[in-house]
């Protein structure tokens, strides 16, 4: 009978069944209203071929076996031949694994599974063919059970395995790091030992449930339990065999013959697995179908499909797959197709993006439809809306040209207003219009398939189309095209024209000027014409930066002088008559030589002369004979070839001796390249003793008529002939004193001078004669500096000398002692009369003065000169000084005067030692002459008669060497004259000032705060409350922090101060900081309270401090609703109820929740309720107690009933094991206290009550009732001893007359309680009978309060405030700066008034200063006047002038120092600018890498401001006026310019070195022949040019600092800076060529031109401003600086030189562009590789074509 009883155990207790309880629909409806399950059965059932064990016994052959239990039998051992099926007849002894499974048939015990004898690894295992849900296993096992196993399981058919529970007799050893539980979670993995004792050794038997009863499943249907029920393997691994211990001692094989594994019986209950969507299910294909057996496969409802029904059937996917849950079915959903297909898929994107409302696509859509439910057309399609959706013709063909429509042809497939789709409609091409998309748009040509836009667009250029039409043959597309342009689109300018536009013709004229262009060729695009070389501007009408248009007489010579040449001196304000230093005498029979070599072209020149006669020549010239000397025979090829022999012999007779000038008649042809001599011969004047004032210069003017620009024959030509003869051009050139030139002969002059001279001409301005390098663009001429001459300023004029970078000085002879006014033009040096002597003839020989009329110096032997016009002596020696020489010097005492005996010395003054000791700290001294002591005048911070010691303030210690006295480092908080305020030898501070500490006064003193510097420390004012007690001294004495004034606050606690708490707390004043509110945040209005209360803002309804309990009179849990108390006033004792349960506090005889109804016990009708007769009381507690005892019995019936009989009392007895176990702890405890005794007591009695009224004595346990009352006896005696008891009785005794006498003192009268109770009714009786007296009085006292409260409102202090502290106290504290009543300052001290305020105490404080100041004043006058007593005018006088000395050495030096500093800085600059130079001159640099360097030259900046710069102009203005001896400076700089010579001489070396490098550079530069080769040149030079070009940023930063010092610095720097700009001209000039040719070569050029103007546009504006600026800058600063003009005359001639190998370098760059026409050829080859770059430019040239047509359509 035990298994049928275990099966139905199991089966009830199995959580399957809970589990499918829960779940279960109702079963009237099975699938149709939500989830269904198969029925659960015996999953081994029908599947024996499906089991299997690892190991059988006799599976091989027989195999004997023991049975250890078998004690009743005489026979133990067996034999065990499995290798034939079980038979109850004739095969007994098969014990295979498919015994195990339940037949129940009669032989059920008698076959069972058994594996081989000693094999402790065993497993059974069941492979299902479906997924199965797997409620319970339940093994019988005939030997022992396991001591060890496993139970594990697949979900995916074997190919992965999870633990469901390990078994084992000791789970720590077998499975280590397996929790032996409890169970928390159906999933948990744990070990349990209950099914592996050794015992029973047969029938025992192992249950496992994969759901446990225990746990508490919220979702059946949660994938985690669906998961956990779901197998398709099931496995048990048996581990260990239980052993009796003989194993390990005798290891024969009969010992293991009776160690095995014998299972009876194996149940694995479960069911088909279908995911709630069926409730039967059929056997499998191949499959054979038995009796009871659980079959695999699901017949599947809610449109599923599938071995578990785990997919949505055919054409049912327009919802996600899921399982059925509870009354959900979660059918899968037919798809809809709209009747054009019959297969779909599920997309989950689609299902998400719907909203859940569903995912299914339609696969293999019909007639011409796509889409999710087929519901749009296919391309090339569209909705018929005449036809139905389900219609299969609903879907039309296009009608669309292929060639026009986009896409090939598609239309709209269906109607969208909102998108702008019609159904059927073409969609054209941008370039397409019509119904079907087939012809072109207005403006476009060549409808194409293979356009992408349909048609091409016309490319007809606005501008140059007549009436400005885009539109252009339909055909082939050619535009009509205005008069002056050309091209398939009328893009292009005729030739000679530019600036498309939308002028009527379309082009203007180049334009090009006739001299200054090559030709009149310009860009079409910007109108640039090609220039000659340095010319610029659209026409070439304008020269470069530095460059100039010669004018006629511009080429001038000199006549090589055989005669006497009379100088003349400009006169300012008078224009000049002569060219050069003067005139010529001219006697007659003498001739003069000029020499003519730079003839620039082949041409006639006419001849001019300028001369001046003497006054005394009244007539005209006889005869002068002119000869053109040439070097040999005209070949008859040249331009001069018609010249014969007779045109270069000219006569000239009968000169106007008015005029000034003379034009030979006929003109001289003269030769490029050829040099002449001319030859002037005066043979004869009219008066013989006349004598010719000549010019020392002539000049050739070109003869406009040899020039094709005039003589061409062109109307342009003729034009400018009667022009230039109208306006009489050539005569402007004769005369010395040009008149103003006409805007016609300028233009004229200047396109001859470009002619002549292949383009502009180099001003070449002398770097330190001129004042800019830039000269007049209209002749050349250079603007020179003060007394500077010449075209170029390159000499000296007459009467001055000393050509150098501030120009030329004049001479200053002095007339009473120079013979003539002229001087030496290097040194200066005047021509002197005897006895004068000087560079100007101005002085007197040495040791005398007064010139003319000399004198001896006067200097008392202590000198030897003195000076010139005062005679006050120079470098007095022996320690003297003044103008004689008859003082002491600073720092010495005496009388030096002559003829004064013994005080005729000047001695040091001891102040301790003398000047230059080291120890000198006295500015003077003097010798009294009373006492004849010397009194030291002490320097400031010295004291003694010696001014050895340190004056109060000051530390130190002057006695030893190198000591000085320093002022005491004390920040300001000392009394300076206290002599004890710092230490005087180490400088420490002893008495800080103004609440200040520290070795320096640095600090403020504890408890002050502030800053120590500024003397504003103040007195910490930290509360006392909430400061940490430990700062603290007393309430007002604390410490806070010093900087900031911050105290240190308790916890929770925050301000400067610590006088408030943080937010959301309070209890301040409890001094340990402040406590967290605590306010409930759900019944709290916030989470803050009151500061001082803690008092939270509830809500309606709560109330307490915190708000976590309800409001006075409401009731209930706060954490749920609070409600009102509902009571009946008539019948309560007070308003409040009971909190919890709302019940009312009924007064006495009074019951009921509301307290609205009498109370048991009494009768009438409520409110007047009346006590029942006494009776009632002793009968109604006598029912009470009745039923009472009825219940309790009739409860204990009923649990008797339900556990049986001893079910009733096992609660009784556990309570009674668990106390006597108290008990013996107490008893077995070996140090008994008092307490432990009490609990024993406590316990014995409790024992002894239930034991006697409650169990023992009722059901009659005699037995048990004397066992426990020997255990008391037992635990008296041990715990207590002899003598014990009656101590206890005695206690107990004392205690039962205590209760008795406190009976007595309750029940007796009079007692105790009964007086207590009468006092308590009086004193009630008293507060009734004056409470309403005491009412009255308390209304009558708060109303007076008020009345007062009142009235002290009325009271206004601010007349009396004002009065006493200046200003009303109507104002805060804080805000008043006159203060108040009640207003302290930041010491803590009472503030009232202060500065501006006119109360009573500000008054008398003012009173207080004004009479402490008047005191200060007095001893401050006291002291000037002794000091004044003590101290002579005279010395101050000396300290003075000292001072003043040492103040123009320190400028000297400095000078000295900024002088060698520029020097430097120079020589950096030169050694960039050449580097810079070199790069650019290379022949491989490209455009781009021109480019990048002239952007990098744009970005440099000058590192200083203008207003820095005038500061440092004043600073030097101020060091230069400070120098009085200047002469005397420059004569000591003798040596300096005799090195610096030297050091000249080495540079010119070093620059030759420098030129053997350059011509070894331009050998590699050749070599450098293919392109990539000079790019990658290029780059490498781009890089090191931005490094030169940091450090000049670095360099002049040091040049703008150091220019000040010298005039020839800043000069030298302008120039280099020309140089520069010449160079970033020419490289323009390069990127502009590149650019035209870059324009030739390709159309991309478009772009390259705009960056090329943009940065034409930088270099003309910013750097062009930025140059001059600093060219302004330069030229203020060196008016400055004028007397520091030697210093620099060294550098002149290398400047020279540089200058030179400048216009070298820009030679050579002409000759680069010559080169460009080779490198041309070049780009040609390479522009072969753009030709598919040029395609795409095209396309975007089209595109913008596009969108100018567009936007110029836009109006």
């Amino acid at each position: 009978m035990l298994f049928p009883v275990l099966n139905l155990l199991s089966f009830l207790a199995s959580p399957a069944l809970a589990y499918a309880t829960a779940r279960e629909p109702d079963h009237a409806h099975g699938c149709t209203h939500g989830s269904c399950y198969p029925a659960t059965g015996d999953l081994l059932v029908g599947r024996e071929k499906s089991l299997k064990a690892s190991s059988t016994c006799g599976s091989r052959k027989k195999d004997p076996y023991c049975i250890v239990s078998h004690l009743q039998d005489e026979k133990k051992c067996f034999q065990c031949d499995s290798r034939r099926p079980y038979d109850p007849v004739y095969n007994t002894i098969s014990h295979r694994i498919e015994n195990v499974i339940t037949t129940f048939k009669p032989h059920r015990k008698k076959s069972w599974w058994q594996s081989e004898n000693g094999k402790p690894d065993v497993f059974i295992q069941l492979d299902l063919e479906a997924e199965f849900h797997f409620t319970h296993l339940i093994m019988i096992f005939k030997t022992f059970r396991p001591a060890a196993m496993v139970i594990e399981r697949s979900a995916d058919f074997g190919r992965n395995w999870q633990v469901y529970r390990y078994f084992a007799y000791d789970c720590a050893s077998v499975f280590p790091g397996v929790s032996k539980g409890p169970l928390r979670k159906v999933d948990d993995v744990i070990c349990e030992s209950r099914y592996s004792d050794i015992e029973p050794s047969t029938e025992g038997e192992a249950i496992y449930r994969v759901l446990d009863p225990a746990i508490h499943i919220e979702d059946p249907y949660s994938p985690n339990i669906q998961n956990q029920l779901k197998i398709t393997n099931l496995r048990v691994n048996f581990t260990k065999l239980h052993t009796l211990g003989d194993n390990l001692l005798d290891s024969r094989v009969e010992i293991k013959e009776k160690y095995y594994y014998a299972m009876y019986e194996l149940v694995v209950r479960g069911n088909c697995f279908c995911y709630g969507h069926a409730s039967e299910c059929a056997p499998i294909d191949g499959i054979k179908d038995e009796e009871g057996m659980v079959h695999g496969r699901c017949v599947c409802k809610h449109n599923t499909k599938g071995l578990n029904c785990e997919l949505c059937d055919d054409f049912h996917s327009d919802m996600p797959w899921r399982p059925a849950e509870g009354r959900n079915t979660n059918a899968c959903k037919k798809c809809n197709c709209n009747g054009h297909s019959n297969q779909c898929h599920f997309d989950m994107a689609v299902y998400l993006a719907t909203g859940n409302a569903g995912g299914g696509v339609c696969d293999h859509c019909l007639h011409n439809t796509m889409g999710r439910n087929c519901e749009m057309c296919k391309p090339f399609y569209y909705k018929d809306l005449s036809r139905d959706i389900r219609d299969p013709g609903v879907c039309t063909a296009c009608d669309c040209d292929p060639d026009g429509s986009l896409n090939g042809g598609i239309c709209d497939g269906h109607d969208e207003p909102s998108l702008g789709m019609i159904a059927g409609q073409c969609r054209c091409k941008d370039h397409v219009e019509g119904h079907r998309c087939d012809k072109c748009k207005s403006g476009f040509f060549g409808l194409s398939a293979a356009n992408p836009r349909g048609c091409q667009p016309c490319q007809c250029d606005p501008r140059g189309t007549v009436s400005e039409s885009p539109k252009c043959d339909p055909v082939s597309g050619d535009c009509f095209c205005k008069r002056l342009v050309t091209g398939r689109s009328c893009d292009l300018c005729l030739p000679e024209h530019w600036a498309l536009s939308h002028d009527m013709n379309g082009c203007r004229d180049c334009d090009c000027d006739v001299g200054g262009a090559t030709d009149n060729h310009c860009s079409m695009e910007n109108g640039q014409c090609r220039c000659r070389s340095h010319m610029m501007g659209r026409q070439c009408t304008q020269v470069e930066s530095g460059w100039y248009f010669m004018a006629l007489d511009h080429y001038t010579y000199e006549a090589e002088l055989g005669c006497s040449v009379e100088q003349r001196e400009h006169q300012p304000g008078r224009p000049a008559t002569w060219t050069g230093t003067g005139f010529a005498k001219v006697p007659e029979g003498s001739s003069l030589e000029f020499s003519i070599n730079n003839i620039p072209y082949s041409m006639e020149y006419d001849l001019l002369i300028r001369y001046e006669p003497q006054v005394s020549m009244p007539r005209d010239w006889g005869e002068v004979r002119v000869t053109i000397i040439r070097p040999g025979p005209i070949p008859t090829s040249s331009p001069c070839g018609n010249t014969i022999p007779a045109d270069d012999i000219i006569f000239l007779c009968g000169v106007c001796v008015c005029c000034r000038f003379v034009v030979l008649p006929p003109p001289v042809c003269m030769e490029r390249g050829v040099s002449y001599t001319l030859r002037f011969e005066f043979s004869r004047y009219l008066d013989g003793n006349s004598i010719l004032i000549l010019g020392t210069t002539i000049s050739l003017i070109p003869r406009y008529s040899s020039l094709e620009m005039f003589i061409g024959g062109d109307p342009a030509s003729i034009a400018r002939k009667q022009s230039y003869e109208r306006y009489r051009c050539h005569e402007g050139a004769k005369s010395v004193t040009r008149p103003q030139i006409s805007n016609v002969c300028a233009k004229l002059i200047t396109s001859m001078s470009a002619i002549i001279n292949h383009g502009a001409l180099p001003c070449l301005c002398d770097p330190q004669g001129s004042v800019s390098s830039v000269c007049d663009t209209h002749g050349g001429q250079c603007r020179c500096r003060p007394n500077v001459i010449g075209l170029r300023c390159d000499q000296c004029a007459p009467g001055t000398y000393g050509f150098g970078p501030a120009g030329c000085k004049a001479c200053e002879c002095n007339l009473e002692g120079a013979v003539t006014r002229s001087c030496d033009q290097l040194t200066g040096q005047c021509p002197c009369r005897p006895g004068a002597f000087g560079q100007r003839c101005d002085g007197c020989q040495a040791g005398h003065w007064g010139f003319p009329n000399c004198k001896r110096c006067l200097c008392n032997g202590h000198a030897e000169e003195c000076h010139q016009r005062t005679g006050a002596c120079l470098n007095c020696r022996d320690n003297t000084g003044g103008d004689k020489c008859d003082r002491c010097a600073n720092g010495y005492y005496g009388n030096p005067v002559l003829g004064t005996g013994m005080g005729n010395q000047c001695r040091a003054c001891p102040c301790p030692d003398g000047p230059n000791s080291g120890r000198h700290f006295a500015a003077s001294c003097y010798q009294d002459n009373r006492n004849r002591q010397v009194v030291c005048n002490c320097n400031q911070g010295y004291t003694g008669s010696r001014c050895e010691e340190c004056a109060p303030g000051y530390y130190g210690n002057p006695s030893q060497p190198g000591g000085r006295c320093q002022p005491c480092r004390c920040s300001n908080n000392i009394d300076m004259s206290d002599l004890d305020a710092c230490d005087r030898r180490t400088g420490e501070c002893k008495k800080c000032l103004y609440n200040t500490e520290g070795p320096d006064c640095g600090v403020c003193k504890s408890g002050y705060y502030g800053d120590a510097s500024r003397r504003n420390c103040r007195k910490c004012t930290c509360s006392f409350l909430g400061t940490e007690h430990t700062q603290c001294t007393a309430r007002d004495e604390c410490v806070c922090q010093r900087a900031t004034g911050q105290c240190q606050c308790l916890p929770n606690t925050i301000g400067l101060t610590c006088d408030h708490c943080k937010p959301n707390y309070w209890n301040l004043a409890s001094g340990r900081g402040c406590e967290a509110c605590g306010c409930d945040p759900n019944n709290a209005v916030n989470s803050a309270c009151n500061e001082f209360t803690g008092k939270c803002q509830c809500r309606d309804g709560f109330g307490g401090k915190t708000c976590t309990d309800c409001q006075e009179n409401y009731w209930g849990d706060p954490r749920i609703q609070c409600r009102v108390c509902d009571c009946d006033p008539r019948g309560i004792e007070t308003s409040q109820c009971d909190q919890k349960s709302g019940h009312c506090v009924c007064q006495q005889g009074v019951s009921g929740v509301r307290c609205d109804q009498c109370a048991r016990g009494f009768s009438g009708q409520f409110p007047n309720c009346q006590p029942c007769h006494q009776c009632f009381g002793d009968w109604d507690r006598v029912v009470q107690d009745l039923a009472v005892r009825t219940k309790t019995l009739s409860e204990r019936a009923q649990e008797i009933q339900t556990t049986g009989l001893t079910g009733a009392y096992e609660k009784a007895f556990r309570d009674l094991e668990k106390k006597l176990a108290q008990a013996q702890g107490i008893v077995n405890a070996r140090n008994t206290t008092a307490e432990a005794v009490s609990s024993l007591m406590e316990l014995i009695e409790d024992l002894r009550y239930k034991t006697y009224t409650q169990t023992l004595f009722t059901i009659n346990m005699p037995l048990l009732q004397f066992w426990i009352l020997n255990v008391l006896l037992l635990l008296f005696g041990t715990l207590f001893p002899p003598g014990a008891y009656d101590s206890i009785h005695s206690s107990y005794n004392k205690s039962r007359d205590a209760e008795r006498r406190a009976n007595q003192s309750t029940t007796t009268t009079p007692s105790t309680v009964s007086q207590s109770a009468d006092t308590r009714r009086k004193t009630e009786r008293l507060i009734s009978a004056k409470k309403d007296d005491f009412n009255r009085k308390n209304a009558a006292n708060k109303r007076a309060l008020g009345d007062l409260n009142a009235k002290a409102q009325t009271l206004d202090m601010k007349k009396i405030n004002e009065k006493v502290c200046g200003t009303p106290g109507d104002a805060p504290c804080a805000e008043s700066l006159c203060g108040g009543a009640g207003c302290r300052d930041d010491e803590g001290n009472r503030h009232c008034g202060g500065l501006n305020c006119n109360g009573a105490v500000a008054m008398a404080d003012n009173a207080l200063e004004r009479s402490k100041h008047a005191e200060k004043e007095l001893n401050k006058a006291m002291g000037e006047l002794s000091l004044i007593l003590r101290a002579s005018q005279v010395a101050d006088a000396k300290t003075k002038a000292e001072e003043a000395k040492s103040k123009a050495q320190a400028a000297l030096d400095k000078a000295t120092n900024t002088k060698n500093k520029v020097e430097r800085s120079n020589n950096d600059l030169r050694d960039l600018i050449k580097q810079i130079r070199d790069f650019l001159m290379q022949e491989g640099a490209d455009p781009d890498s021109i480019e990048t360097v002239a952007n990098r030259v744009l970005e440099l900046s000058i590192p200083a401001s203008p207003q820095q710069i005038r500061h440092l102009a004043e600073e030097i203005k101020d060091r230069v006026r400070s120098l009085s001896n200047v002469d005397a400076i420059l004569q000591q700089t003798q040596d300096d310019v005799r090195k610096a010579e030297q050091l000249l001489q080495e540079a010119k070396k070093a620059r030759n070195r420098a030129e053997g490098v350059k011509s070894t550079a331009e050998t590699v530069k050749q070599a450098l022949e293919d392109a990539k080769k000079a790019q990658a040149t290029a780059e490498k030079a781009i890089q090191r040019a931005r490094a030169d070009i940091g450090e000049t940023e670095a360099r002049l930063a040091q040049v703008l600092k150091c220019t000040s010092s010298s005039e020839h610095d800043l000069n030298d720097a302008m120039d280099r800076m020309g140089n520069l700009g010449r160079e970033i001209n020419a490289l323009k000039l390069k990127r502009a060529h590149n650019s035209v040719a870059a324009a030739r070569a390709e159309e991309t050029a478009t772009m390259a031109r705009d960056k090329a103007n943009e940065a034409k546009q930088i270099l003309d504006g910013e750097l062009m401003d930025k140059y001059h600026t600093v060219q302004e800058l330069v030229d203020t600063k060196a008016k400055t600086v004028q007397e520091a003009k030697k210093k620099a005359e060294r550098l002149r001639d290398e400047a020279k030189e540089l200058l030179k190998d400048a216009q070298n370098k820009l030679q050579r760059l002409a000759e680069l562009e010559k080169d460009y026409e080779e490198n041309q050829k070049t780009l040609e080859g390479k522009a072969q590789q753009l030709d598919g770059l040029e395609d795409k430019m095209k396309a975007i040239l089209n595109d913008i074509n596009k969108q100018i047509q567009i936007y110029n359509t836009c109006q």
